[in-house]
Parts: C-alpha cells; sequence; structure tokens
C-alpha cells in the first residue's frame, strides 16, 4: 500500500464535475493510487451527499485519477497504522470501519439515482470493494481487481464479504479473498463480478453514454430495483412477492409511470422526472 501523500493544497481530494443531469466524482489522490484517508472519505461522502440532494442530478459516476482506482486504505494513515511505540495498544480497526467505510457503503447502496463505477485502474482492497458496490461497474481492460486483505491478516471489508459471493458465488469468492490474487478486467466480466470491460480509450465515451442513458430513464423506480434486488437476498417467496407489490403500487402513483405510458401510446419518447 502506498504511503501518505496528499494533494497539492489547492486541490480537493474528490473532483466533481457535472455535465447535464451527470455527475462525475473522481478520486483525486493520485500519487497513492486513491487510497483513503480520513479526509478523502470525509470530501467523497460529502459528494455524494450533494450529489443525493441536488433535483438535478440523475446519475453518479466514480472514478479514479491517474492510474488507479483506489488502492484501498492508506496503511501510512495515522487510522490504522500500527504504533511503533514498544508496548503499545493495537489499532482498533472497528473504529475506522465504523466512522468512515460503513457511511459511505451504506451511501453509495442508498442513492437515489443509479451509481457507475469507472475503474480506470487497479481496485484494491476496500478500493475493490467500493467499485463493486456501485450499481454498474465499468473496467478499463487494464484494470484489475485485487481481494488484498488476507496478505495482511484481515477479512474483506466495505462490504466485501455480502458481495463477493453474491456476484460469483462462494467457490470463486474464496478463491479471490484467501489467495488475492490479481484478477484482469477481462477475467472479472467473464466470471460476472463487473458488468462490463472496455478498451482503455473506450472507458470514458462508454461510461458516459451509459450514464445519459440511465439519466433519461426513470431513476426513482431504477433506484428501486436496486433495494429491491438486494432486499430479495434475504427475503423468502412470498415476503418478496409482497415487496414487489408494496413498490409497485408506490410506483404506479408517481409522474414517470403515468408519463411512460402515455409516452409509450403517443410514440414519443418519455420525459421521466421523479426522483
Amino acid at each position: 500500500m502506498p504511503a501518505i501523500s496528499s494533494s497539492p493544497a489547492d486541490q480537493p481530494l474528490v473532483l466533481a464535475a457535472r455535465s447535464g443531469a451527470v455527475l462525475t466524482l473522481t478520486l483525486n489522490r493520485p500519487g497513492a493510487l486513491n487510497s483513503f484517508t480520513g479526509a478523502l472519505h470525509g470530501e467523497l461522502l460529502a459528494a455524494l451527499e450533494a450529489g443525493a440532494a441536488d433535483p438535478e442530478v440523475r446519475c453518479v459516476v466514480l472514478t479514479g485519477a491517474g492510474r488507479a482506482f483506489c488502492a484501498g486504505q492508506d496503511l501510512a494513515d495515522p487510522a490504522v497504522a500500527p504504533d511503533p511505540t514498544p508496548g503499545a495498544a493495537p489499532r482498533d480497526l472497528s473504529e475506522v470501519i465504523v466512522q468512515h467505510y460503513r457511511p459511505l457503503c451504506l451511501r453509495l447502496r442508498s442513492m437515489p439515482v443509479p451509481v457507475i463505477a469507472a475503474v480506470n485502474g487497479v481496485a484494491a482492497g476496500a478500493g475493490a470493494s467500493i467499485a463493486l458496490g456501485c450499481d454498474i461497474v465499468v473496467a478499463a481492460r487494464s484494470a484489475s481487481f485485487i481481494q488484498a486483505f488476507a496478505k495482511i491478516g484481515l477479512v474483506p471489508d466495505s462490504g466485501g464479504t455480502w458481495l463477493l459471493p453474491r456476484l460469483v458465488g462462494r467457490a470463486r469468492a474464496l478463491g479471490l479473498a484467501l489467495l488475492g490474487d490479481k484478477l484482469g478486467a477481462e477475467e472479472a466480466q467473464r466470471i460476472g463480478l463487473i458488468w462490463q470491460c472496455v478498451d482503455d480509450e473506450q472507458l470514458q465515451p462508454t461510461v458516459q453514454a451509459l450514464a445519459e442513458r440511465l439519466a433519461a430513464m426513470p431513476v426513482k423506480a431504477l433506484a428501486s430495483i436496486r433495494a429491491a434486488l438486494d432486499d430479495a437476498l434475504l427475503l423468502d417467496w412470498p415476503a418478496a412477492l409482497a415487496r414487489e407489490a408494496a413498490q409497485q403500487r408506490e410506483l404506479g402513483l408517481a409522474h414517470d409511470y403515468r408519463e411512460g405510458v402515455q409516452a409509450f401510446g403517443d410514440k414519443r419518447t418519455p420525459q421521466f422526472r421523479d426522483r
């Protein structure tokens, strides 16, 4: 893991850029492979909260500056680095999980709009978990995913233990987590870990086109689909059917359903607006 390497004082740790209804958030610690510190966590969560509150934002893209998406936790961060003082008590790593990673993971999974991870380079440790926690993951062909936790005596966090077996099954999840081998983007797509692998030069235009497509869709329904699929993993069959009925009732009362049906009948492009 890289040592702490701060961005220049005049550079934010998260760059936010709007293009129409698409908000792109770029992790901006390229000298440290965009690894997490408390400050980076704070800026990213604040940027996501701002996007969630902005009615003009209808899709969020999360990516990284430089040659990495995110290398996970910066192990030189004082919050996690072992105290070198002889006889010092070990760090309680649950504190950084509860204070930083848990709020970030919950916010990503509860955004009122779709979230795309544009994985431009290595996504390791918590960086891989954060990417996989997004709704759709598109990776450059040169990108890779590494479950690095076992190599330093830890378990996957940031939702990794929940996500991995649900994405690729128990056998592959255990292989990835126990061995910690680098998984290329092409293989990640082949085994169903991510949605799509594209040539490096096609990552930005592919993600932008996908984001604009999602932004033009009924995003309230898209967020409900995410929630329904996540919840269904924990429900039995009758409960899942009941949840679907409740969601259809709510969405059926909204503007976008009426607009979608009307546009279908009129043979025109619908103008969705709900969030």
